[in-house]
């Protein structure tokens, strides 16, 4: 997979990529990341990227001629699946979304910044709009760190357990169940017993039952979408 990443401010991304799982899946070669500095598109001495918003008011905006510039360098080189704006108000990302888009071969995700892009780019230029949250960030830079690293820890290899991620949270619309390590009994409190059984079925559908009772307390939402 081929993530670039469109911003202005490329350093903003570069700690999020360089530890971890992400680390490892770029060392790896099972994904490719790119930072691309839109001001390399811009087009005047100062290579500016935003300009004052018609019809007046506070903040910045992004302007299309950069934008559409990178886009079509981009393309030019190869087809994308999906070219994303990371928007606080596009789709609310899930974990069906993060699986659909770990699919793909090829994808754009454009930061914005200031008060946004000029509503052009969102209507001719990009194929898609994702949001992480119902609030407001600087930019859109942490939000595609955020998007990316739901997309790439899915990756077939990226994981030393390839089964984990097929046991996360939300992956079956319920939240993943209550999970104990060593020592089995800290003081006054025990393992669950039936961890401790290596019955395999027991477990199973003890995590089973967790999980549902887990979500009805605490996102009653995921089961009745």
């Amino acid at each position: 997979m081929r993530i670039d990443i469109i911003t202005v401010h490329p350093q903003l991304l570069e700690s999020p990529f360089s530890h971890s799982i992400l680390k490892r899946a770029t060392e790896k070669k099972l994904v490719e990341v790119n930072f691309i500095n839109l001001r390399d598109y811009a087009t005047n001495k100062h290579r500016s990227t935003d300009d004052y918003a018609f019809g007046g008011g506070a903040g910045m905006v992004m302007m299309i001629e950069p934008i559409d510039n990178c886009l079509k360098a981009l393309k030019n080189e190869r087809d994308y699946d999906e070219i994303i704006y990371m928007s606080p108000d596009g789709e609310l990302l899930n974990q069906k979304i993060a699986n659909q888009l770990s699919l793909y071969k090829n994808l754009i995700l454009l930061c914005g910044h200031y008060k946004g892009v000029d509503e052009r780019v969102r209507e001719n230029l990009i194929t898609r709009e994702i949001s992480i949250g119902n609030y407001v960030l600087s930019g859109g830079e942490l939000a595609a760190a955020v998007l990316s690293d739901s997309i790439i820890r899915l990756l077939p290899g990226v994981l030393n357990d390839e089964t984990s991620a097929l046991s996360d949270s939300f992956q079956d619309d319920l939240i993943a169940p209550p999970v104990y390590t060593r020592p089995a009994k800290f003081g006054d409190w025990s393992v669950p017993e039936v961890l401790l059984s290596g019955n395999d079925k027991l477990i199973s559908e003890w995590r089973h039952n967790q999980s549902v009772i887990r979500t009805k307390a605490k996102r009653p939402d995921l089961l009745n979408p």
